[in-house]
This record gives C-alpha cells, structure tokens and sequence, in this order.
C-alpha cells in the first residue's frame, strides 16, 4: 500500500463513528460543564436568542456562542426540541471526534507514509482523553477539529516550501477559516497552536518565507470575519460584560490562578500523560529516541512545533485540566506511530540503565493502569449497585489477554503488534464500559431518577420545581430552565406561592429548615417519594425527598 485511499479515509471514519456511539442515548448529562452548555443550548432554542447565552436566568459568559449553535442545529435537525434527550446535543461531538481521527490519519500518511496514518488514527481514537471528551456536549473535540484543520493548512504551505511548489489559495482559506471557527468555539485558544506552530518554526528554523503563502496580508480580516459579528452583536447586548467575564475572567483569570479548584503546578499534563494517552502512552515513552535523533527533519520538526509550544503554555498557566493539551495528541500519536512503524521488529532497550529503569517503570505503571480500566466496570458494578455482570465480565476477560500479550511483545521488540494488541484491548474496555456498565451506575446518576421521579407525580403541566440540596446543572437539564435553586425556607416559601403546581426536592440535611419554615407559615406539606445516590461530583451521598402541598407530614 502506497497511500490512503478514499477507501480507506471511509472506513476509518465509519470505525470511529461506531466506537463511539455506544453510550450515547443511554448515559445521562456527564460531568457539570456537558448540562451546562445543554440547557444553554435549549434556552437558546426556546428563547429564539442566538447572540446572548444563558444558564436559567444567567449570562454564561465563558466563551463565544459556537458550540450552542452547533448543538441547537443538531437538536433541530433531529426534531428533539423541548424533549430531555441528551444524544442529539452529543451528535457535534461524534461528527468532530469522527473527522479528527480521519484527519489525523491523513496527516500521518502525508508525513510518514499510510501505516503511519492508520496506526496514529487509532492511537488517538482510542486513548482514554479522547474517548471521554469524544462522548460529551462540549467543545473540546469541535475545538481539535478547528486545530487539526489549521494544522492542515499549516502543513500544506510548509511541504510546499520543502517541495519547492505553489501553494493553493485553498490552503490560505482552509487556514484562516479554521482559526475564525476555532475562535467562535473557545475565543483566542486556537490561537495558541494556530500561531504557536509557525513561531516555533520561524524560531528554530530562522526563517518565516513559507508562512507567506498562507496570504497573511488579507486571511486575518477572514478570520476577523467570522467572529467579529457576533463579536459586536454581543458587545451591545451585554455592554460589553460578555468581554470583561470572558477574557478578563475565565481566559486571563486562568493563566494567574487555578479557578474552581484546578490550580496545580507545572508537570501536571506529563504527569497524568500515562492515563490520558493510554494505550497509546507507553509507545509515546519508548519512542523519545526515535523522535530526538530525527529531530531536526522537516517532518518531525514539524510535529514537534505543533506539540511544544501549546504544552509549554498550558503548563505554565495556574489552571489545569487533562482536556487543555487534546490539540497536541494528534501530533502525538503521529509521532510515535512512526516511531513504532520503523521498529519493525528491531525495538531496541535504551543504552543507559537510568533509561531503561525509567521506562520499565513507566511501562509497569501503564500495564496497572490498563488492569485496572479492565476490571474497573464489574467492580463498580459489584460495589455500588449489588450486581455481577456477566456482561460487564466480558470486559476484563477480552481485554487483560491482550494487555499480557502486548507485554510480551514489546519484550519481545516487536513494538507494531504490541501497539495493535494495546488498540484492541483499549475498544474492548472502551465499548464495555459505555455500553454494559456506566449507563447502569444507577447509584450516580441522582438527577435522571429525581427528574423520573418528578415525572410520575407532576401535577401540572407547567410544573416548577425548587431544588434546595441539589443544584447539579444536569438537574436542571432534565427538568427545565423553569427549575428554581434555592434555600430550604425559600423552597418553603415557594410552595406556598405555588400551591397547586409547585414542587419542591429537600435533601435530609435542609429538611429541618424546609419544615420549620413550613410551620411557621401554616403550610401542609406531603412527601411523595425520595431517593438516595451520590453526588459524583463532589463525592457525597444524598437523600432528597420530593414535597408538594397536601396533608401534613409525620415527623420522623
């Protein structure tokens, strides 16, 4: 095989796409930001808003309005308008992560020939990062997608110039384009590798001559195009709030101190490199002699431009979250995929003993990181809901055959069947956990059963709930942007306001205040049910009961 075909681009595309869809439609709302931008998302609908987005009743001011407009056209295409569905608000996110890894293979194949492209592909495609952010409504595999495209940009002038050949207006437009969509979606991050590359580049190489095939001259005021317009409409609808919050704040407010309790110190993106990359990691480590002896090749100097200077910067800034350096794993994988292609069976230890210890430590620590994601669905099967499955037995029974043996081939030096191993092993306990395990977690997933539980006891059509002990924003995403987060006397208050339609969720803990409350305004209250889970989130187990007006209640 000489080069990728179209065939080829296809069927890596439809591979990645199946990978992960499992998972999709059964999983409720992850994490606290995928609900976030969810329910903003269907405000933005229900609102027929587009410019000013918001969180119920709040601004959300963290970065331009990109990421909504993709989910609301998703949600609009599927016809899913005013349902609770998750899955549509995902489909931006299954297109990107499909297109990256496509992407990434063409890129891989440019560079290093069609082995290289595939066996990159799927090094990215199945690496712990990516398979977790390629699953959720954010913006963060929208955002690789936009760097990748810059990427491409980038790499056509630069080949152009080793090839001494024209570069096509296509190349200047694909460039500039990306780097406004890239804005739309996260503002001046995509900058950091749109511009960091060629700095870098001009930097080690001393000389800026192909970066003016990329039309500089006019492909900013493309850019400045794209995002100037809302850029505006915003600034007039907020008064400009939208600029001080989201620059002054969020962007700015990172770089100088770890915001909501993600301030750590340089190191931590290396540090936790050997689960985010996994599988791929463990290559990554035993290819460094490969990339530093090709370091000054075109190619290789190329990747290591894209990769270091957005490291170093997201090293640097206080804040910190394994997601912020995903722009340089394609990079990544393409790397060491070239590095384990020209093994080719001759793997070799490094020379010195402080090397080879470093990595048979560092391999010791993927094979336990590996053992454990293979065993992690039927244990917290077993711990949390009181269920052996046979199903979720399957997992650590497919996947720890192919861990031993990739192993033993890499002792055995041959580093392509080993990485192969690893890549299967990896959709074993990829496809397992999404699709046996984590939707059957019921354990954590308070807000659906509290949400089904309003369900079967809504007395109105229109009904507002108050929630007092939990505020989680997929809550609100399951019940609507009419849900009231407040105090437990507030909530007391506000079913006297609301007698007939109104519902309140008090957990144990506001329970005495909710009732006292009560008392004092002559209100009768009645509980309808109650559930208890933990609040992955912050780590904590939950009671929360739901009360309406009715007869009064017992104490306990």
């Amino acid at each position: 095989m000489t080069r990728l075909t179209l065939r080829h681009y296809i069927l890596v595309a439809l591979s990645v796409f199946v990978l992960f869809l499992p998972g999709r439609a059964a999983m409720p709302p992850l994490d606290r930001d995928e609900p976030r931008y969810m329910e903003a998302t269907a405000q933005m609908l229900h609102s027929g808003n587009y410019v000013d987005v918001r969180f119920l009743d709040q601004p959300r001011y963290l970065q331009p309005a990109g990421i909504y407009w993709l989910e609301a056209v998703a949600v609009r295409l599927t016809g899913m308008e005013g349902t609770h569905a998750v899955w549509p608000y995902r489909i931006p996110s299954l297109l990107a992560v499909t297109a990256a890894t496509v992407l990434t293979a063409w890129i891989g194949a440019t560079l290093f020939g069609p082995a290289c492209g595939l066996l990159a592909a799927a090094l990215l495609a199945v690496s712990v990062l990516m398979t977790a952010e390629g699953r959720m409504a954010t913006i963060d595999t929208t955002l690789l997608l936009c760097v990748l495209l810059v990427q491409c940009g980038l790499l056509r002038a630069y080949l152009d110039r080793e090839r001494d050949r024209a570069t096509p207006l296509a190349a200047a437009v694909l460039y500039w384009t990306a780097l406004g969509c890239g804005l739309m979606l996260k503002g001046p991050v995509v900058l950091v590798p749109g511009f960091g590359t060629p700095l870098a580049l001009a930097l080690v190489e001393r000389r800026t001559d192909w970066w003016y095939r990329l039309r500089p001259a006019w492909g900013w005021l493309l850019m400045l195009g794209i995002v100037v317009p809302w850029c505006v409409a915003i600034g007039v609808i907020s008064h400009g709030d939208f600029f001080s919050r989201a620059v002054g704040h969020n962007f700015l407010g990172k770089v100088a101190s770890g915001q909501e309790t993600h301030g750590l110190p340089p190191g931590y993106h290396l540090a936790v490199f050997a689960i985010a990359f996994w599988p791929g990691s463990v290559f990554a480590a035993m290819s460094l002699p490969f990339i530093w002896a090709r370091r000054h090749q075109p190619h290789v100097r190329y990747l290591l431009c894209w990769i270091i200077p957005h490291w170093l910067v997201f090293e640097a800034i206080a804040t910190k979250l394994p997601h912020y350096v995903l722009p340089t794993y394609p990079a990544i994988a393409i790397l060491t995929a070239a590095a384990v292609i020209s093994f080719s069976g001759q793997w070799e230890w490094p020379r010195a003993l402080w090397a080879r210890g470093l990595l048979a430590a560092y391999g010791l620590i993927w094979f336990t990181l590996g053992s454990v994601l293979a065993f992690a669905g039927p244990v917290l099967l077993w711990r949390m809901e009181g269920i052996l499955s046979p199903a979720a037995l399957l997992i650590p029974a497919g996947a720890l055959p192919l861990l031993v043996l990739s192993g033993y081939l890499i002792l055995h030096r041959d580093a392509l069947n080993a990485a192969m191993a690893a890549v299967a092993a990896a959709v074993i306990i990829h496809v397992g956990l999404f699709s046996t395990v984590i939707p059957r977690l019921q354990t954590i997933w308070l807000s659906p059963r509290l949400a089904t539980l309003v369900d079967a006891h809504r007395p109105c059509a229109q009904t507002i709930v108050a929630s007092t002990s939990d505020s989680e924003p997929s809550l609100v995403f399951l019940l609507g942007e009419t849900t009231r987060l407040i105090g437990a006397r507030a909530a007391a208050d506000f079913l006297q306001q609301n007698p007939r339609c109104g519902m309140a969720l008090v957990g144990t803990g506001d329970l005495a205040a909710f009732r006292d409350r009560a008392r004092q305004t002559g209100l009768e209250i009645r509980e309808l049910g109650q559930q208890t889970g933990l609040n992955y989130s912050t780590g904590k187990y939950l009671t929360i009961g739901l009360y309406a007006v009715g007869t009064p209640f017992e104490n306990n």
